[in-house]
C-alpha cells in the first residue's frame, strides 16, 4: 500500500454505529477464502500492538490490521488499502473488533468474537483484554418484588418539569458557602445520589443499631462528650430533604454541627476553604464507615465507604535514575487530583503528552522550553502534572542498580481512575519565605468532556517503552479500558473575590441545562456562563454513568 494512495482516492472512515453489521457481503467473502475455521490463529495474529500506520508511519489511537495481509493501516489509508487489494476487512487493533473499510461501519462474526473472548493459550495481551458479550435483558419485578416495592416506597409528587428534582437552595448560615457549593456537587454526582437515594444508607438504621448518633441533649453532657455524629446518616438527611420536592431553602445546620465534631480545629464562622472542606467531609464519612465494618454488614448499615468507592484512585509514582534507568515505584491513594494553574505550551496536550512520551529524557530536557499560552487549559495542566520532572541535586536517590546516590526523573500517572474524577486547581499560594499569600485569577478552559486516557498508567509506560512486550505489572490494565477513561462534566465550583475576602457558587448540569447554585438562589444559565467561569473545583463523572437518556433533547 503506497501513500500516495490517500492522494487519488478520497475516503471518509466513519465511526463504528453502536449495531454492528451481521450482513456484510466483504465479511462473507473473506469467510469463504479462509475456509471452516478462519480465526484460529486471531490472538497470536495481534499478540502485541503494531507500532504504526505502514503507509504514512504515524502512530495515531485507532489503528486497522488487515486480516488478508500483513498491512496496517491508519483511519486516512485503511479505506485505500481496501480498494487497491479487495482486502476489505480488517481488525480495530485497539477494539479487538471486526472492521469492513468499505462499508466503514463494524462488522460482527460470531467465530471471531469466541477466538477473541474464549479459547485457550497464555494471557491475553492488553489489546486482547475484553469482556465477553452478553445479551442485554430488561429486569421485571415479580409478585413479591412488587409487592415489596409498594409496601416500602412512595411516588414522588410531579414536579411540573420546570425545574429538575433535587435542584433546591442551601441556606447560609454565616459564611458557609463553601460548604452548600462542595454539598451541591456531591447531592447531584450519580453514584452517590443513587446510592443515598436507593436508602443503603439509612439514617434510622444506623442510629438504632450502630449507636453513631445521640440526641442532641445528650451531646452536650459529660457522658457524651467525646461521640462525634455520623456525617454519612446528616448527609442521607439532605438527600431525603433536597428530593421531597420542596422548593424553599434548606438549612443543612445538622450536618454542619456534625462536621464541625469531626474537624473540631475548623469550627468556627470564618470563611473556610472549599476544597479542604471536600477532603475532610470525605475522611469523616470514611473514619465512620470503616468503624462499622467491625459489625456485622446488611443492607442500610453503611458498613462500606461510599466516599472512597465513588472518588478514590490510585496515581502511581515513578523515580528514575538517569544514569542507568532504574525505576523506583510507589502508588498512593487520592480522592482528587490537585493541579497547578500556569500557562501551558502551545498546542493540544493529549498530542503533546503522545508524542513526548516516546523520549522521556527529551521530554524533560524540553519541559521548560518553548513558547507560553497566554490561557491555560484543564488539560494542559494534566499534561504537565503528568510530565517528566528532573529532581535536583539536592534530591538525588539511592539506585538499588548503580548502589550510589544518583540524579533522577520523576514521572506522575493515573493507575486506576475513580468513579468520579475531582480536580482541584490551586489557586490560592502560600510563601512562607515572603510571608504572604496571594491568590491567582488566571482564567482556565475546562471541557465538557474529557478522554484520561492519555494520562493513565497503562498509557505513558507504552509510551515510555515501545511497543514490546513491557516490564511492569500486569494490573496496570486496571485503568485502560478506553469506555471508562471517558469523563463528562457535571458540577463546577468557583471561587471569586480575593484570598480572605472570597465567595463560592457552584454550577450543576442537569438534564443538560447548567443551574447557578448561590446558597439559597438558584438560577438557569447558559453554557457560556460556565466556560468563563474561574473554575476552581471541576467534577467529572465516568461516561459510562452518565445517563444521556435522561436528558431533555430541547435543552442546550
Amino acid at each position: 500500500m503506497s501513500s500516495s494512495s490517500s492522494s487519488d482516492h478520497k475516503f471518509l472512515l466513519k465511526f463504528p454505529t453502536q449495531t454492528p453489521n451481521f450482513s456484510c457481503p466483504h465479511l462473507s467473502e473473506l469467510r469463504s477464502h479462509l475456509g471452516p475455521n478462519p480465526f484460529h490463529n486471531i490472538r497470536d495474529y495481534l499478540r502485541s500492538r503494531p507500532i504504526g500506520c505502514n503507509a504514512c508511519g504515524c502512530s495515531p489511537s485507532r489503528l486497522y490490521a488487515c486480516l488478508s495481509c500483513a498491512v496496517v493501516a491508519c483511519r486516512a489509508h485503511a479505506p485505500p488499502h481496501a480498494v487497491e487489494t479487495s482486502h476489505h476487512v480488517a481488525v480495530d487493533v485497539d477494539r479487538v473488533e471486526l472492521f469492513c473499510c468499505s462499508c466503514g461501519d463494524q462488522v460482527y462474526d460470531c467465530d471471531f468474537d469466541a477466538a477473541v473472548v474464549g479459547g485457550v493459550g497464555p494471557p491475553q495481551p492488553e489489546n486482547m483484554r475484553k469482556r465477553r458479550r452478553v445479551d442485554y435483558v430488561p429486569w421485571t419485578p415479580d409478585l413479591n418484588e412488587q409487592a415489596l416495592i409498594a409496601e416500602n416506597s412512595s411516588p414522588l409528587p410531579t414536579s411540573g418539569g420546570a425545574v429538575p428534582w433535587g435542584l433546591r437552595g442551601l441556606s447560609n448560615l454565616g459564611n458557609t458557602c463553601f460548604m452548600n457549593s462542595v454539598l451541591q456537587a456531591l447531592l447531584h454526582t450519580p453514584p452517590m445520589r443513587n446510592y443515598f437515594l436507593s436508602d443503603k444508607h439509612n439514617r434510622f438504621y444506623c442510629e438504632r443499631e450502630n449507636r453513631t448518633i445521640v440526641t442532641r441533649k445528650s451531646e452536650s453532657s459529660n457522658k457524651n462528650k467525646n461521640v462525634q455524629l455520623c456525617l454519612a446518616c446528616d448527609l442521607d438527611a439532605i438527600f431525603s430533604a433536597v428530593f421531597s420536592g420542596d422548593r424553599m431553602p434548606y438549612s443543612p445546620a445538622k450536618f454542619l454541627y456534625s462536621w464541625w465534631q469531626h474537624a473540631s480545629n475548623l469550627a468556627s464562622y470564618e470563611q473556610q476553604d472549599a476544597h479542604e472542606f471536600f477532603i475532610s467531609m470525605l475522611d469523616g464519612i470514611h473514619e465512620k464507615m470503616q468503624k462499622d465494618k467491625r459489625k456485622p454488614h446488611s443492607q442500610g448499615s453503611g458498613g462500606c465507604c461510599i466516599a472512597h468507592r465513588i472518588f478514590s484512585g490510585i496515581l502511581r509514582s515513578d523515580v528514575m535514575c538517569t544514569s542507568c534507568g532504574f525505576t523506583s515505584t510507589t502508588y498512593d491513594p487520592c480522592v482528587d487530583i490537585s493541579l497547578d494553574l500556569e500557562p501551558n505550551h502551545v498546542g493540544s496536550a493529549k498530542s503533546t503528552s503522545t508524542k513526548s512520551n516516546c523520549s522521556i529524557n527529551n521530554k524533560a530536557d524540553s519541559s521548560n522550553s518553548g513558547s507560553n499560552s497566554s490561557v491555560s487549559t484543564l488539560t494542559g495542566c494534566l499534561d504537565r502534572f503528568t510530565r517528566p520532572e528532573r529532581l535536583g541535586s539536592d534530591q538525588k536517590f539511592f539506585c538499588q542498580q548503580c548502589q550510589v546516590r544518583q540524579e533522577s526523573l520523576k514521572q506522575m500517572s493515573i493507575r486506576k481512575l475513580p468513579l468520579v474524577s475531582c480536580f482541584h486547581i490551586k489557586r490560592f499560594e502560600h510563601s512562607p519565605i515572603r510571608k504572604m499569600s496571594r491568590k491567582i485569577d488566571s482564567y482556565l478552559q475546562f471541557p465538557f468532556s474529557l478522554d484520561m486516557a492519555p494520562y493513565l498508567s497503562s498509557s505513558i509506560l507504552r509510551g515510555r517503552y515501545g511497543n514490546r512486550i513491557l516490564p511492569y505489572d500486569g494490573d496496570e490494565q486496571e485503568g485502560s479500558n478506553e469506555f471508562s477513561s471517558e469523563f463528562e462534566l457535571f458540577a463546577v465550583i468557583t471561587h471569586s473575590g480575593k484570598l480572605d475576602a472570597g465567595h463560592y457558587v457552584t454550577y450543576l448540569r442537569l438534564s443538560n441545562q447548567w443551574y447557578k447554585c448561590d446558597d439559597a438562589w438558584i438560577t438557569q444559565v447558559n453554557e457560556n456562563v460556565v466556560r468563563t467561569a474561574q473554575g476552581y473545583m471541576m467534577f467529572y463523572v465516568q461516561k459510562m454513568l452518565y445517563y444521556r437518556a435522561s436528558e431533555r433533547t430541547g435543552a442546550a
